[in-house]
């Protein structure tokens, strides 16, 4: 538990739930398509934070560093965010296609497209918007 603890069950108690999913697994999506970034980083962090060193972390990691790159896509510094894409590709590297529920090579995509962009653009033009953010797909048994 950390300080961040009740405002992250509070902001939970709104989402809705998926059965079969962690709270905060689903929360990370809603909040993420929700332009959420920073909140969708804090309710993922519980869970990750205690599975550090553990296989299943850097997955999660990898899903917190995307957010994490939105959020500085949002305060303007590209060169951070290309970065943090770059930390997560490298993350979700020893995962499947498919993994925990979800299209795990969607997202990859979504961090090499504006990892890319900042890149062609020398780090001069801010490739996200909030009239074009991208949407991840929520899990899904479907996926697993």
């Amino acid at each position: 538990m950390t300080h961040k603890t009740p405002k992250i069950h509070a902001l939970l108690a709104t989402l809705d739930e998926i059965p079969g999913f962690d709270r905060h697994y689903v929360g990370f999506f809603q909040c993420f398509n929700a332009q959420l970034y920073y909140e969708a980083h804090d309710v993922l962090e519980e869970v990750w934070l205690p599975l550090r060193g553990q296989p299943q972390a850097k997955f999660y990691q990898g899903l917190i560093q995307t957010a994490g790159g939105f959020v500085h896509f949002q305060k303007n510094r590209l060169g951070p965010a290309s970065r943090l894409f770059a930390l997560a590709l490298k993350n979700f590297e020893n995962y499947p296609s498919r993994h925990a529920g979800i299209d795990l090579d969607a997202i990859r995509d979504v961090c090499r497209f504006y990892r890319q962009a900042v890149i062609d653009s020398g780090e001069t033009r801010n490739p996200w918007s909030t009239e074009a953010a991208p949407q991840l797909a929520l899990p899904s048994a479907e996926m697993t």
